[in-house]
């Protein structure tokens, strides 16, 4: 079982930036492809981006110029990074394996508005 906790959300205004972060627990976590997802209300899970063992990263294609996946390795921890943030990135958002294995962690609320 991998348990994911997320943090780092809060409300912003149009234009700003927010790094996420999220911490896995169990050593399974460490070799999987992790993703961040985000839910939008009345949505489902959408994932935004990947990355995986190696460091491959992978982003919905209308969000690559803005949002950038990593990882730390060492501390099994993932981060996003979101640049010029707009009032449709507003949603929690959530990370996990990229093929969603596990259950969805307490997620962060991530709010754009002026």
């Amino acid at each position: 079982q991998v348990q994911f906790e997320e943090a780092g959300g809060g409300l912003v205004q149009p234009g700003g930036s927010l790094t996420l972060s999220c911490v896995a627990s169990g050593d399974s976590s460490r070799s999987m492809t992790q993703g961040w997802f985000r839910q939008r209300p009345g949505n489902e899970h959408e994932l935004v981006a990947s990355i995986t063992r190696a460091g491959f990263t992978n982003y919905a294609h209308t969000l690559k110029d803005r949002f950038t996946i990593y990882r730390d390795y060492d501390n099994n921890r993932l981060y996003l990074q979101i640049k010029n943030l707009k009032p449709e990135d507003t949603a929690v958002y959530y990370c996990n394996s990229a093929s969603r294995d596990w259950p969805w962690g307490q997620g962060t609320q991530v709010t754009v508005s002026s």
